[in-house]
């Protein structure tokens, strides 16, 4: 079947599928603009939208000031921290025995120094995560949280308010997920030693990310091979995916916009293969090759052989990838290879996440971030030609990896470590706390893993 009679085949049946989507209640009242809105105290800035690529700084001045504290104030704060392990911390972390001391010593300056202190690590840790970056293996998220409620301005609510239990609860993630995580850690029993400990660091992933993900999002979790597309933290639909092979090529963890859907998309075939496979060598002396997969060669004056796979059936990137800038080169794209989905592990790509149903994927993106019609974009679809819809609303897209969450049913449970990302995470809880070094993104390397074979 050619691709225009694949799409106006199922013209009717996508028309329909898409029409009850938007009817539905989630869709009912489309914002102008749908970038994650958070929530602070009336006194924080505006939270940024995540960034494919930074400008904001990825190392922030410490922050922890020294104010008057009440002794009223700090009573309430001891008692957060005997409380804390029910948001998966550790209460001696945050000194609580200093605090109770400097509490009954009745010295001021030493109150305010200790409870200054305690206090700031506490917010550190619920607003950025316990595990310093050197533990996050592959983890490229720039979270904003600290520039939304910096230390000082936190503290400074907190008092004046006289509400520490109240201030300490807003950092919180908004997530789902996490109070489902730490319902189960409630009941889990203390000498389920394991359980709780990969409960306690699937909980801090939550808190590596921005506390608020935004009212429209997709986030795909790699060890569950499942990409959501979310709406008011409820999923309206799921998709299976592929995700990157253990070793090299293994999908990192990022957070970027999706800034349009291509449909048909080519393929430039990296020099990795080109080069170093040897392919545009092979093209150039079989022209009939060539055109029966697909391949456009050219040969530059200086020798550089530069190959597009051309849009159609073959095309590694199927009939559709969202334009979602990163330093990686990191996609959400159709395959051709379709058959893939039904095998229950499929670590098996270069590092892209390839998605089922590609093609309803990219048209709901186009209809709600772009403003167009099911018609349209069938249209659009079924030509065969390279067309980018760009987007007129901005979806923020995580790539993340939780090996303990809930699967798309939501029902609780936990997922291989397919990377081994784990064992430093947990190594990192169980040693004492390291102070904040205000590192927001890791220093590893960039791997560009831009081949969708």
């Amino acid at each position: 079947m050619t691709i225009w009679g694949r799409f106006t085949g199922n013209r009717a049946i996508a028309a329909v599928g898409l029409a009850a989507l938007l009817a539905s209640a989630a869709f009912a009242a489309q914002p102008q603009d749908i970038l994650p809105t958070p929530t602070p105290a009336p006194s924080a800035p505006t939270q940024p939208a995540p960034s494919a690529s930074p400008t904001i700084p990825l190392q922030v001045p410490i922050d922890e000031p020294v104010v008057s504290w009440s002794k009223a104030n700090a009573q309430a704060l001891l008692g957060v921290i005997g409380a804390i392990d029910a948001e998966g911390l550790i209460p001696a972390d945050y000194q609580p025995e200093k605090l109770r001391a400097a509490i009954a010593a009745g010295d001021q300056v030493a109150l305010d120094a200790q409870a200054s202190k305690s206090f700031a690590w506490l917010v550190e840790d619920l607003r950025d995560g316990r595990t310093r970056m050197a533990a996050r293996e592959q983890w490229f998220v720039v979270d904003t949280d600290v520039e939304t409620n910096p230390t000082s301005a936190v503290m400074a609510r907190a008092l004046a308010s006289d509400d520490v239990p109240g201030t300490v609860a807003a950092l919180m993630p908004t997530a789902p997920d996490y109070a489902a995580l730490k319902a189960l850690l409630a009941v889990t029993p203390v000498t389920d030693k394991a359980k709780r400990a990969l409960i306690r660091i699937n909980m801090d992933r939550w808190r590596w990310l921005p506390r608020e993900l935004g009212k429209y999002y997709l986030l795909t979790n790699v060890p569950e091979f499942q990409l959501r597309l979310t709406v008011d933290n409820s999923i309206i639909r799921s998709y299976r995916t592929i995700v990157g092979k253990v070793g090299r090529t293994a999908t990192p963890q990022l957070a970027s916009l999706v800034k349009g859907v291509v449909f048909n998309p080519t393929w430039t075939v990296p020099q990795s293969i080109v080069v170093g496979e040897g392919l545009g060598a092979q093209l150039l002396g079989n022209p009939a090759r060539a055109a029966r997969e697909g391949y456009k060669v050219t040969k530059a004056k200086n020798g550089t052989i530069t190959v597009v796979q051309q849009p159609g059936p073959g095309n590694s990137l199927g009939f559709m990838k969202l334009d979602m800038p990163n330093e990686h080169a990191i996609f959400i794209h159709d395959t051709p290879s379709r058959g893939l989905f039904d095998q229950p592990y499929r670590a098996l790509s270069h590092g892209c996440v390839r998605t089922e149903r590609a093609t309803e994927l990219g048209m709901t993106m186009a209809i709600l971030g772009a403003g167009k019609s099911t018609d349209e974009l069938v249209e659009i679809a079924g030509s065969g030609k390279y067309t980018l819809v760009p987007m007129t609303k901005t979806f923020p897209v995580y790539i993340m990896y939780f090996t303990m969450a809930s699967d798309i049913n939501g029902n609780m449970g936990t997922f291989k470590d397919l990377y081994s990302r784990d064992a430093r995470v947990l190594a990192s809880f169980a040693a004492p706390r390291k102070p904040w070094d205000g590192i927001r993104k890791t220093s590893e390397k960039v791997i560009k893993l831009d081949n969708p074979l």
